[in-house]
């Protein structure tokens, strides 16, 4: 027999959930090293697309286990979507992989990060240059109209090993010009160049290569970079963003921050 009330059963329930705990709603499996996933949004969380957020689960010793992870998803949904890899032995992604709906995860609603528009000057092009999972932030930004109304033209690269690891963004691009708020406009904006380093593709090299010889902007029909013209957000790799940034530089583009735009930004905190 069940002797408790109706509040204490609600107030047990309360007590049992995690600190900052969003439910999963769903889970998308894109190969055996990706995946992408949702999340009830926490009402209390503001951000600008682009940024990211600590997330994670319950450590073994009862402390949460959080990492940067930035916002899959554009200031305006209603839930949270994040891309992740899976590394086996990970403390986090080992177990962040395995999750189902209805599960929970630890969403630190302090949102952070220089990959927003208003870290850079008004320019005409905006190259988002990524590797991995480095496309989270741009997967935000390229679902926002306000990318559309500052920029006459959108280059989204990603950049994998193999052409499994092509699938999210082939499905985001997809998803972006049959959307009813953006699809318009990315139809006559958003150009999309993928490419891989490992397996045969239909376009294969590292986006510094490409984009330093100007076979990318020949591909597409685009001019060389210009420093009065083009803006450059940069996520990925360690190397990639060093390199990225030497290019950049190169160019004559400065680098900008949220306090002082510039000509291009890097993402810092993500490595992937």
């Amino acid at each position: 027999m069940n002797d408790q009330s109706p509040l204490q059963t609600v107030d047990a329930i309360k007590a049992a959930r995690l600190p900052d705990a969003q439910a999963v709603t769903a889970v998308t499996h894109w190969s055996e090293r990706l995946f992408s996933f949702r999340v009830t949004r926490p009402r209390s969380l503001r951000f600008q697309s682009g940024e990211f957020v600590m997330i994670g689960l319950m450590g073994e010793n009862g402390k949460p286990l959080l990492r940067a992870y930035s916002i899959a998803s554009p200031a305006w949904d209603d839930e949270l979507e994040f891309y992740s890899i899976k590394v086996q032995g990970g403390p986090l992604t080992s177990r962040l992989q395995h999750i189902q709906v209805g599960d929970e995860v630890i969403i630190r609603p302090k949102p952070v990060g220089t990959l927003v528009l208003d870290a850079l000057l008004p320019g005409k092009r905006l190259y988002l240059v990524s590797t991995g999972t480095g496309i989270a932030p741009f997967a935000s930004l390229a679902r926002d109209p306000d990318i559309y109304e500052r920029f006459e033209q959108v280059i989204l690269t990603h950049t994998t090993r193999d052409v499994a690891g092509l699938a999210y963004g082939q499905q985001l691009v997809k998803d972006i010009l049959s959307d009813p708020l953006v699809g318009e406009e990315a139809r006559d904006k958003l150009l999309y160049y993928p490419t891989t380093t490992g397996e045969v593709s239909t376009n294969m090299g590292r986006p510094t290569d490409l984009l330093s010889s100007g076979k990318l902007a020949a591909s597409l029909g685009l001019p060389d970079l210009d420093v009065t013209t083009d803006r450059i957000m940069i996520c990925g790799s360690i190397g990639l963003n060093q390199d990225m940034k030497l290019i950049a530089e190169a160019a004559g583009l400065e680098e900008g921050s949220n306090s002082q735009p510039g000509k291009y930004v890097v993402e810092k905190a993500f490595v992937g």
